[in-house]
């Protein structure tokens, strides 16, 4: 685990505050804005982010972030709009406030539950990079400039885990934000060039 226990998991709180804050006045024609995650409106994102928080709390852990068990996060969720996602939003990033000081140190650092290949710090730090990146995946397709600040020392690490998984060279080229979102398949390799990332989403 990179970064401090308290730097993640106050992190993730602080980036669900947000998230929260960024969604609940989304207007109708917002929500219903294609993304540039494939196949999914600005509402699929959130019901994404929320949903994902909702099953950790719940203690759903297996298959998290598989294709099957993020489509069932966003079709339980459907037809809900930005205020009533943005309320669920606060609860669970309530539980998670009350959950997160449960686990001690030898927990934080002890395997996560659920198949994630990582320890319980590294599935927590997934959690938090995955609530910032959809944040700015929404900003985009709203047209609001993209917001870096703390959270991406976490997008940072995470990514660079991953990279490290996959025997992948985690050296930063360029502009560590574009650098992540090509290392995400959120832009093209051609923007940095050579020695552009591996994208972690590529089977």
């Amino acid at each position: 685990m990179a970064l401090p226990r308290e730097q993640v998991s106050d992190g993730l709180l602080a980036e669900l505050d947000v998230f929260e804050q960024l969604i609940r006045p989304l207007s109708d024609e917002q929500w219903n804005t294609p993304s540039r995650c494939a196949g999914w409106t600005v509402g699929d994102v959130a019901r994404h982010v929320v949903g994902s928080m909702a099953d950790v709390a719940a203690g759903q852990l297996d298959g998290l972030g598989t294709e099957a068990v993020t489509a069932r996060e966003v079709a339980e969720r459907e037809g809900r709009s930005a205020a009533e996602l943005a309320d669920e939003c606060a609860e669970v990033r309530k539980a998670a406030a009350g959950l997160l000081p449960v686990f001690d140190d030898a927990a934080w650092s002890a395997a996560a539950p659920g198949g994630f290949e990582g320890t319980l710090g590294d599935g927590v730090e997934a959690l938090w990079f995955d609530t910032w990146m959809h944040n700015n995946d929404i900003r985009s397709a709203i047209g609001a400039p993209s917001v870096e600040g703390p959270s991406m020392a976490g997008g940072i690490s995470h990514v660079c885990f991953e990279l490290r998984k996959r025997g992948q060279s985690d050296e930063i080229v360029g502009d560590p934000f574009t650098w992540l979102l090509v290392a995400t398949g959120r832009a093209e390799p051609s923007v940095i060039g050579e020695g552009a990332p591996f994208d972690i989403y590529a089977s």
